[in-house]
């Protein structure tokens, strides 16, 4: 008997879909910040500056929370993070700051550092207040490639000391993951293009979409027109599952339907399986498995090869999937994925066929020979992405890019094997959040700063 997946859009009323995708996290009001900024000891050696990767000075900003200088807290927040307001929605400060808390540490509950901080920098966006003013112009010109958080940063930072930066995009909108490749319910209201505006806000800064590297622009074009160059690149490709049918009707990228779903402007448009199967451990699992389910599917498994411990998403995330009524499942790995027959388009995903695993004697994964099948519509694909150096490539450049592992070579300062051109972000080794992103162009911009004034 032929049939087919069951996948289809419309399966929840405009109403609920709006509860659904509003703000996950509603913010503080007046009151509740100004109690919860009482909460902290102001430790004049504060263990949370140490955990957060932009060196925030957090006692200072709660300080000034505690006493209603609003402007100046969000201030303090934006001089070591741009992007603050976007990394109080989504940086895992139960794993940084917040863990790092003193309250913590003395098993309370740790001061609730992200959402004031969301509190101080929502308060300087809604007042239409720009804190910060340009250095007297440098004369010099620095291209930015990639306009995702560490793009962005950089092109802030670089603007601020007197540079004229150029921002070249591939996609139609500035943002990279703020805007494409996060839960829609983490940062509703278009926040992410209100954030870059406000960053564009400070002037010097041109930005041209449409324009990707490797295909639209050179590495050895930009060298030759600027000053300077920064790579703000990502990822751009998805590791495959390698598993028997993950080309078949049914099985998708799921950093390609959070794009989709982020950019929607009906989300009610967007087809769901009723049963829905998310293979990964990280935030983009997280991500797709609990929106699938915010968008009307059954039932959603989440299955990861390792341990709960052993997923890169953290301990809070995995808890809010499961909340939202995403099953997970530990220690299985995608052996073949099976389809209804052939009906004219090609075979549809009706199952996925799991292998149980475990570590051998020296620690390394390894399958069981026993497993299960979960019965599934749609299939989301989120095992991670990697870099892909081709771009740079051009044949024109007279000497390559240090590259290793997938990932670009830097020093410190972000300087890449090419003097002048610097690197950040999730294309050069280090950890894959928008909080060191958004260092990395900080401390590239700071580094091209240096280099162009002699």
């Amino acid at each position: 008997m032929t049939a087919h997946s069951d996948i289809a859009a419309g399966r929840l009323d405009p109403v609920d879909l709006a509860a659904n995708f509003g703000d996950a996290h509603p913010p503080l009001d007046k009151r509740q910040a100004v109690i919860e900024s009482s909460r902290c000891y102001f430790c004049y050696d504060a263990p949370c500056v140490e955990a957060c990767p932009t060196d925030i000075d957090i006692p200072s900003f709660i300080r000034s929370i505690n006493t209603g200088n609003l402007k100046g807290a969000a201030t303090t927040i934006l001089e070591s993070n741009i992007m603050g307001g976007m990394c109080a929605r989504v940086c895992p400060v139960e794993e940084l700051c917040e863990e790092a808390c003193v309250r913590n540490l003395q098993e309370e509950k740790p001061v609730n550092i992200g959402a004031l901080q969301r509190h101080a920098t929502d308060a300087l966006f809604a007042a239409g207040v720009q804190p910060f003013t340009r250095a007297a112009p440098s004369g010099k010109r620095v291209a930015v490639v990639g306009a995702g958080p560490a793009g962005m940063a950089c092109a802030h930072r670089a603007a601020m000391l007197g540079h004229d930066v150029t921002v070249f995009e591939a996609r139609g909108k500035g943002g990279g993951l703020n805007e494409y490749g996060i839960a829609a319910y983490k940062v509703p209201n278009d926040f992410a293009q209100r954030e870059l505006d406000f960053i564009l806000s400070i002037g010097g800064i041109e930005m041209r979409y449409g324009q990707a590297l490797g295909r639209d622009v050179t590495l050895a074009g930009l060298r030759r027109d600027y000053d300077a160059i920064f790579l703000g690149i990502g990822h751009a490709a998805v590791r495959a599952l390698g598993a028997e049918g993950e080309e078949m009707t049914g099985v998708m990228n799921a950093v390609d339907y959070i794009a989709e779903l982020r950019q929607a402007a009906d989300k009610a448009s967007l087809p769901v399986g009723r049963r829905v199967v998310v293979i990964g451990g990280g935030n983009t699992a997280i991500d797709i498995a609990t929106q699938a389910k915010r968008l009307g599917a059954e039932d959603v498994t989440l299955v990861y090869r390792r341990g709960r411990e052993n997923m890169s998403a953290t301990w809070k995330e995995q808890e809010w999937a499961q909340t939202n009524g995403v099953r997970i499942k530990y220690w299985a790995q995608p052996r073949r994925i099976l389809g209804w027959p052939a009906n004219g388009a090609g075979p549809a995903v009706k199952e996925v066929e799991f292998e149980y695993t475990q570590l051998d004697a020296n620690g390394r994964l390894m399958g069981t020979g026993d497993g299960f099948t979960i019965l599934a519509d749609q299939v989301f694909k989120a095992i991670g992405q990697y870099f892909v150096p081709s771009a740079l490539e051009d044949g024109l450049s007279a000497e390559p890019l240090e590259i290793a592992s997938d990932r670009i070579i830097v020093n410190a300062d972000r300087e890449t094997s090419l003097k002048g051109v610097f690197a950040g972000g999730d294309c050069v080794p280090g950890t894959d959040l928008t909080v060191a992103a958004v260092e990395d162009g900080k401390i590239a911009a700071e580094a091209i700063d240096r280099l162009l004034r002699g």
